[in-house]
């Protein structure tokens, strides 16, 4: 664990000294060039420019030439603290710099500069202590252009923002590249339009997919496995509305922290405020509400599938990985403290059961509250200290190795989040398991003890695969579009030979169908070559070939999408085999 901060600290240094190094020879070849501000990023590093003249991606070449020309010069960094006086003097041409001089010495801030090969700049530091030992000079490549408003308001002027991607290795450079072009060909909203699974339209809006039938039954299927595992671990399944009223989210927290992500509704009829819902847990608390509770009622345990909507940024959806309106295989349980860990083990094996047979490795991820941001969360320092405690002593007891994040809590209790690694290696954050204390005292949510006394329940938040809409993007690309047996929307393909064939192959068909196979039936004129060829761009599992032979024998010709021809085999025999494929989820 301290070996991957210490790791991931020396790379956030590395893509923030090459932050530097961008300035300094954007300057130097465009005189008259203003450096804003230059982060390292998830992959690399960016730096803002107000340029004189405009930089396009042919220009990059010669600028990262100039950083590994400047890089051999640069020895060290010097540190200094400056006045906002002497700071403002030193970049009195540089109007992004004196607003923010003039912005942390308001907020008391202490002001450094850091100077490398005579270039100086306004930083709080974060740098390799000798660029040029310790800087390689082959592990980083200057990626692309873009347009960037400074601070990011669309009020302010349009900078240009060049990004640079940056690893500790020429290997993990090579790498995460070669990862980035794999992900282009399973780009999945390029294999969805190709499979006829999804699409968006500027008159429905932004983030607001439509699922075609195909779409619809991965869709669905994704869904029912939830289901099934919803109803292994004793979860009773409920329907929520989508409008509610403000009060309700005033009650949760959500108003307060949460309110810039909610989509507001008005009524011709009712003054009420009222929002769209971004998360079920408000309602559910209203169904456990509804009725006594006593102790041997509890654990009570909720799944919910109804469609969330958050008021996200037009630049931040991205298919269907980023979306306004979506479903969530969300779930909560009110339970009491001595029922929390047994609980939170039990939907950690049913989320290892589900990513096993989606065949998707995963790590988990403790996310507390971050101790120097108290505000944005609910509840004081001894329900989160007590919360944080149980979440970290249950992952010790199953031996479930974790990493730790400060500051990625949900903002009324710790989780434990999963995270999916796909088939090209890439992290996503699906599975979620919340403990909260908070909202059930804010409800004034009771059941009666054994004692006879009023106790409050503890309430878990979880999502298995978190939303079916995003876990479908996902899919998508883990598996390139070729969905196994279980989940894809066309599972079978029949295939005459010639007409005179229809009738033998339509039987074929209408068999598969009567036992729930999902089968489509090619009698459309063409030639044998380009129906299995449809069947082979279509990703789909199996097609049977049907001509003179098949009939004689009274069989069918079996070819996997994956290993190829499997040759004759009767129909009796090939429903066993698909249905146990389907069952077993293989």
């Amino acid at each position: 664990m301290i070996q991957n901060m210490e790791k991931a600290d020396k790379l956030s240094n590395i893509r923030h000294t090459l932050a530097h190094l961008l300035a300094a020879s954007v300057r130097e070849l465009y005189p008259g060039a203003q450096n804003a501000i230059g982060p390292a990023v998830d992959d690399g590093f960016y730096q803002d420019f107000g340029l004189p003249s405009p930089i396009s991606l042919e220009n990059l070449p010669k600028i990262e030439k100039k950083m590994r020309e400047l890089l051999k010069t640069w020895k060290e960094f010097e540190k200094k603290d400056v006045t906002p006086e002497e700071a403002k003097k030193e970049f009195a041409w540089n109007p992004y710099k004196v607003e923010l001089i003039e912005e942390f010495a308001k907020e008391g801030k202490n002001l450094t500069f850091y100077t490398s090969g005579g270039f100086v700049d306004l930083c709080k530091g974060g740098h390799l202590e000798k660029p040029n030992k310790e800087l390689p000079a082959d592990a980083f490549k200057l990626d692309r252009v873009a347009g960037a408003y400074w601070r990011g308001d669309e009020k302010n002027k349009m900078l240009t923002r060049i990004y640079g991607l940056a690893f500790e290795t020429k290997e993990e450079l090579e790498k995460h590249i070669n990862q980035r072009e794999e992900a282009k060909k399973r780009d999945h909203r390029k294999i969805g339009r190709e499979l006829d699974l999804f699409v968006f339209s500027e008159l429905v809006g932004v983030g607001m997919p439509l699922f075609t039938p195909k779409g619809n039954v991965v869709r669905e299927q994704i869904i029912g496995f939830s289901r099934e595992l919803n109803n292994e671990l004793g979860f009773g399944e409920v329907h929520t509305p989508n409008i509610n009223k403000g009060e309700l989210f005033k009650i949760s927290g959500h108003y307060e922290k949460y309110k810039e992500d909610m989509l507001s509704v008005s009524s011709q009829y009712v003054s009420d405020e009222m929002f769209l819902k971004p998360m079920n847990c408000p309602q559910h608390t209203q169904i456990f509400a509804s009725q006594p509770r006593s102790y041997r009622d509890l654990p009570i345990r909720y799944s919910d599938f109804a469609v969330l909507y958050r008021d996200e940024r037009p630049g931040e959806m991205s298919g269907l990985t980023r979306l306004r309106s979506f479903s969530q295989d969300d779930g909560h349980t009110f339970c009491r403290e001595d029922q929390i860990k047994e609980e939170i083990s039990s939907i950690l094996s049913a989320v290892q059961k589900a990513l096993k047979t989606y065949k998707i490795d995963y790590w988990m991820r403790l996310s507390l509250r971050d101790p120097n941001k108290k505000e944005k969360y609910l509840g004081d320092d001894s329900v989160w200290e007590k919360s944080q405690a149980i979440m970290r002593e249950l992952l010790k007891e199953k031996n479930i190795k974790n990493k730790e994040a400060e500051g990625e809590a949900a903002f009324y209790g710790p989780k434990i989040d999963i995270m999916a690694v796909d088939a090209i290696g890439r992290e996503w954050q699906i599975s979620t398991v919340q403990l909260d204390f908070n909202q059930p005292s804010r409800f004034k949510l009771e059941y009666t003890a054994d004692d006879g006394t009023k106790k409050t329940p503890v309430m878990i938040h979880r999502a298995l695969i978190g939303s079916p809409d995003r876990f479908l993007g996902i899919l998508i690309e883990h598996y390139a579009g070729a969905f196994p047996l279980w989940l894809a929307p066309v599972q079978v393909k029949i295939i005459p030979v010639r007409e005179n064939h229809n009738e033998y192959a339509k039987g074929i068909f209408e068999f598969l169908k009567e036992n729930n196979v999902r089968a489509e039936f090619d009698d459309k004129d063409g030639n044998l070559g380009g129906k299995v060829r449809d069947a082979k761009n279509n990703k789909i599992p199996y097609w049977i070939v049907i001509g003179d032979k098949e009939i004689e024998v009274k069989k069918v010709t079996l070819e996997s999408r994956d290993s190829g021809n499997l040759g004759q085999i009767s129909k009796e025999d090939l429903i066993a085999k698909l249905l146990e494929e389907i069952k077993n989820k293989k």
